[in-house]
């Protein structure tokens, strides 16, 4: 049985747990070599701690240790015999944000923790609305800690009310609560003889279950060309073909296809792994396309169907999260655009509105975006690109901008509505 992939991250406020959940699922799923047990351990008792303290698994940089707090995403690997799993442990400081939109960017799950004693704060308002933002399918709702709260159902359907209401305002399709407790495994993976009460899975359970297949977009075609791929030998001279990861769609020789900017139309030859040739193709696999006739493709061009196309524009509304400390996103500064594998120069013409993450109202009139902030924009790139929404295509609608004179990247952006230029 071939064993699929699940990327979730984690998020929520300050102290509410994440690390040490992730901690719990590295060791009750046995996915943790010896010498990494012996080294928390250690660090545990040099603490004073009286157990383990799991959270020192994810919490990796010296920094982080020293704080007790995650600064960066911190990204970890386990599998089961029934699914393969990536974690992104992001960080609960509101001065993190822009590294919880990196960590959530490529997540199927948004696994957002809440303190069973606090209840819902502004940051786990804010990493749940960001999470949706991104386009996240689904999200869990881990209300951790219940062993501080004698394991009462009543706190925990408190906080699922609150959650369930304030979710109504978001574009949720899938929302699951859970509670556990992550220091002492209830609910993590075995489920809990505390909380009798609560007939669901296990957290382990429910994402080995979760089907995500059908969330990714296998109608729409896009295949951004990374690399093009010359003759390395005399016998090689006539090969040219095209690399990159299929941004969405299924590619199989014979098809017909159209290459972007040219217009031009042909049929793939092969579609070649680095196994070899196969019948087929899906993302987010990296492949190799050959075509039957010699067209000029580059890198930063697009290959998709002759009656399915993206949208070619050079004037675009999007949503940004702004990610720079040192300056804020302004009007008519000019900024590199990287979108798929295309580069471009873009400037911001209109900065809409910024969002209030806490009533999630629009707040018109502003003049620029500060750090972690999040507004709408409307900006003009030098050259067309080849774009779908965001919600109908995450690879497609997501771009970065990047500061020329520091080549920092300073935003992340998700296209909403694509305007006539």
């Amino acid at each position: 049985m071939e064993v699929d992939l699940l990327r979730f991250a984690t998020a929520g406020s300050v102290d509410d747990g994440k690390s040490t959940l992730i901690g719990r699922l590295l060791f009750d799923s046995k996915s943790l070599f010896s010498d990494q047990l012996e080294s928390v351990e250690r660090v545990s008792r040099e603490r004073g701690h009286e157990y383990t303290d799991l959270s020192l698994l994810t919490d990796g940089l010296r920094a982080e240790r020293e704080q007790g707090i995650t600064i960066d995403v911190a990204y970890r690997y386990f599998s089961t015999p029934r699914r393969k799993f990536i974690i992104a442990d992001t960080p609960g400081h509101i001065q993190y944000t822009r590294n919880m939109v990196t960590g959530a960017s490529t997540a199927d799950v948004a696994l957002v923790l809440v303190d069973a004693r606090k209840g819902m704060t502004e940051q786990s308002r804010r990493h749940a609305f960001i999470a949706t933002l991104l386009g996240v399918p689904h999200m869990v709702v881990c209300v951790n800690k219940m062993d501080l709260v004698d394991w009462s159902e009543e706190v925990f359907e408190g906080i699922r009310r609150e959650f369930t209401e304030f979710a109504s305002r978001l574009r949720l399709r899938d929302l699951t609560f859970i509670p556990l407790s992550a220091l002492s495994g209830d609910n993590v993976v075995t489920r809990s003889t505390n909380m009798p009460w609560f007939d669901g899975a296990p957290l382990l359970s429910h994402l080995e279950r979760l089907h995500v297949a059908s969330d990714r977009n296998l109608v729409d075609v896009r295949f951004p060309v990374q690399y093009v791929v010359r003759p390395q030998s005399h016998e090689q001279r006539d090969y040219r073909g095209y690399a990159g990861t299929i941004a969405s769609g299924v590619l199989k020789p014979g098809d017909r296809i159209r290459a972007l900017p040219a217009g031009l139309e042909t049929e793939i030859a092969s579609v070649e792994t680095a196994g070899g040739p196969v019948s087929e193709a899906y993302p987010p696999m990296a492949v190799t396309i050959t075509l039957k006739d010699e067209i000029d493709i580059s890198r930063g061009d697009m290959l998709c169907r002759p009656n399915n196309v993206p949208l070619v524009m050079q004037d675009i509304d999007a949503q940004v999260c702004w990610m720079d400390e040192s300056a804020p996103l302004t009007t008519e500064k000019t900024y590199a655009i990287k979108h798929t594998t295309r580069w471009a120069r873009a400037v911001v013409k209109q900065i809409d509105y910024r969002i209030d993450i806490n009533t999630l109202h629009r707040v018109e009139g502003v003049h620029g975006l500060a750090l972690n902030e999040i507004g709408r924009i409307h900006l003009r790139s030098t050259k067309p690109l080849f774009v779908d929404p965001y919600l109908a295509n995450r690879q497609t609608g997501a771009f970065i901008l990047v500061d020329e004179s520091t080549n920092r990247t300073v935003a992340a952006g998700m296209i909403v509505r694509e305007s006539a230029g």
